[in-house]
């Protein structure tokens, strides 16, 4: 019998894992580390995110509503030896497939999920600008530490308290700020620490992530305020409120 090449195409770009061990970060952040069948050969930059099927895209209800199988998690650490990576998702008030399967996903569980896909990982530059809050933070632990302890590095990385401070690997640091029951979505807080931070007169990289409207927030800034060039910034929203599947 002939094989289904819409069935051959999907496994080409799919793993099955097994759910090795979960866990709170933050008080809003969970670690899901998963262990694959089979070794891990495929490529993967930092900043990179993999896709897990939430629901069968080959089912019925997966071809007639394609946005409700699959959800976005960045890769936080990859471990191609072990063959394992861990997702640190942030949960965020909000009732979509993605976050419900982060809140409930237990031990022992099977998954399957695609290949890394994106471009928002580090690029050639004098130097570095980080700005997101919590959501981007799972993005920025592993660029920041793909980064040479010689990098110029500056950046804000913003949470609702200190409490929810995700710990960044390496020796770069990016200054925290904190929301204290103010809203994440078009952050005046964020937008604030931007603005205040003391940033070399020539452009670097900038990246950017997190809410939707802070992030068209302080690229505007940085390109009406510092006169960067949009190509230099790249935004990665993740999230905006009302939104499912944003990413």
């Amino acid at each position: 019998m002939a094989r289904n090449p819409l069935t051959a195409a999907f496994a080409r770009y799919v793993m099955e894992a097994t759910v090795a061990e979960t866990g709170l970060v933050t008080p809003a952040m969970r670690r899901i580390r998963l262990v694959a069948d089979e070794p891990i050969a495929f490529p993967y930059t930092p900043g990179q995110h993999v896709r897990i099927q939430i629901n069968d895209p080959l089912s019925v209800q997966g071809i007639l509503r394609p946005a409700d199988t699959l959800r976005t998690y960045t890769i936080w650490e990859f471990q191609p030896e072990e063959r394992a990576l861990e997702l640190r998702v942030h949960l965020y008030e909000g009732d979509g497939i993605g976050l419900r399967w982060a809140r409930e996903v237990e031990a022992g569980e099977r998954v399957a999920f695609w290949w890394p896909q994106g471009d928002f990982f580090i690029r050639e530059a004098p130097y570095h600008l980080f700005v997101g809050e919590e959501t981007a933070g799972a993005a920025f632990g592993p660029m920041l530490r793909g980064l040479d302890a010689s990098a110029r590095v500056y950046g804000v990385l913003e949470s609702e308290s200190a409490r929810h401070d995700l710990p960044m690997p390496g020796s770069h640091r990016l200054r925290r700020v904190h929301r204290e029951g103010a809203s994440a979505a078009s952050s005046g807080t964020l937008l604030a620490a931007v603005a205040a931070l003391d940033l070399p007169g020539d452009a670097g990289a900038a990246y950017v992530a997190g809410e939707a409207g802070t992030c068209r927030l302080v690229r505007d800034h940085l390109v009406r305020e510092r006169n960067w060039p949009r190509k230099s910034i790249k935004v990665k929203p993740f999230w905006a409120p009302g939104k499912r599947g944003l990413h």
